[in-house]
């Protein structure tokens, strides 16, 4: 059997590591198991389910500059007392570089750095993300990403692996039996459910998504806006909606484990990210057969449904919620039979077989480490 360590942040409800949980529900545990290195000490929504299914969860230091030389001797550790990795698969951008440089050192054959975004956070550790993305390649000797842009931005210039961001189509195929209980679980009756699924982040560009909302309300004032995620910005997006006098057209839902059946109760998915790589949620938007609107910053690489629309980040609110209103309407009454959803590279029923094939293509020997 071949063992895996995933390098990841935390294994919570969000994309990449849902994502990850894709592939492992449907790999053949019996030949490739996944264990999972975090770097937060707490235990998270995933970890009682990879347990279930024979994986472990390592709990490392946080990736904070003042821990960095507590890090790399508990990575020297670790690897001391567990030579049963061969491979390492890290999935934290530019700061897969600590992890990987443990494994280097520590002789790991196989190190694998894997790109999901195509821009670096603005955040207190920015300058040096920056300086990690630079060395990279000089302690990964595998490079893969979720998609073209994603895996350029990275890797600059190295050869690298499309793995995509695949997930379990059927559990999103548009159902109306689960939209009309969604619906009335949430209060709603015909109003227009305008939805959002992502990190209250910088990253996701929450700001914008009221503003746009609000300029669809002045079309539709029976819209609802459904924001599904937490994170650092709560507390200003709360702020703006209160500003505005939107507080009962607005629902802030959080994190939640049915966001499968959520996406039936929507009628629009917005995502106007300042930066992306290839989003797990836009993909699974489309599976549900939801019109998508994304940002020009989004990869148009995610787009396979025919119901997705990139739009400037430059152009104005107003413009975005007359695009949205439109589009809408044309594409209603929604369907469960788009014929484009139909074995796409982003169901996991096809994807999981190349992940299985890029890990058995290893040879682990001596030769692989530098």
């Amino acid at each position: 059997m071949i063992r895996v360590l995933q390098v990841v942040n935390n294994m919570h409800r969000a994309g990449l590591e849902t994502m990850l949980m894709n592939y492992y529900r449907h790999m053949d545990r019996e030949k490739i198991q996944f264990d999972f290195l975090t770097h937060r000490p707490e235990k998270d929504d995933y970890d009682e389910e990879i347990e279930s299914m024979g994986g472990v969860v390592y709990h490392a230091p946080r990736l904070y500059p003042q821990n960095y030389c507590a890090y790399l001797k508990y990575m020297k550790r670790f690897f001391s007392e567990h030579p049963e990795y061969k491979i390492m698969h890290s999935h934290i951008d530019t700061m897969s570089y600590l992890p990987l440089l443990a494994g280097k050192k520590a002789g790991i054959p196989i190190r694998i750095a894997h790109s999901h975004n195509t821009s670096i956070d603005k955040d207190f550790k920015r300058f040096l993300k920056q300086y990690f993305r630079s060395r990279i390649t000089t302690v990964a000797n595998q490079y893969c990403a979720c998609g073209e842009e994603a895996g350029q931005f990275l890797f600059q210039g190295k050869e690298f692996d499309v793995i995509p961001n695949a997930v379990d189509s059927k559990r999103f195929s548009y159902q109306e039996e689960i939209r009309k209980r969604k619906r009335k679980e949430l209060k709603m009756t015909d109003q227009l459910i305008v939805g959002h699924v992502g990190r209250i982040s910088y990253q996701k560009n929450h700001k914008f998504i009221i503003k746009i909302f609000y300029e669809i309300l002045k079309i539709r004032n029976d819209a609802i806006l459904l924001l599904i995620g937490v994170g650092e910005k709560e507390e200003e997006v709360r702020k703006q909606i209160h500003q505005l006098g939107i507080d009962n057209k607005v629902m802030l839902l959080g994190n939640r484990s049915d966001v499968n059946e959520l996406y039936q109760a929507m009628d629009v998915f917005l995502l106007p990210s300042l930066f992306e790589g290839i989003p797990v949620v836009g993909v699974e938007a489309q599976f549900a057969n939801l019109p998508c609107f994304f940002s020009n910053r989004v990869p148009k690489e995610v787009g396979f449904s025919g119901k997705c629309k990139f739009i400037d980040l430059n152009v104005s609110e107003t413009l975005w919620a007359n695009t949205i209103i439109d589009c809408y309407q044309e594409c209603n009454p929604r369907s469960d039979c788009n014929e484009s959803l139909k074995n796409s590279h982003y169901d996991i029923k096809w994807a999981n077989k190349k992940l299985e094939d890029y890990y058995f293509n290893f040879q682990i020997d001596s030769k692989r480490a530098e």
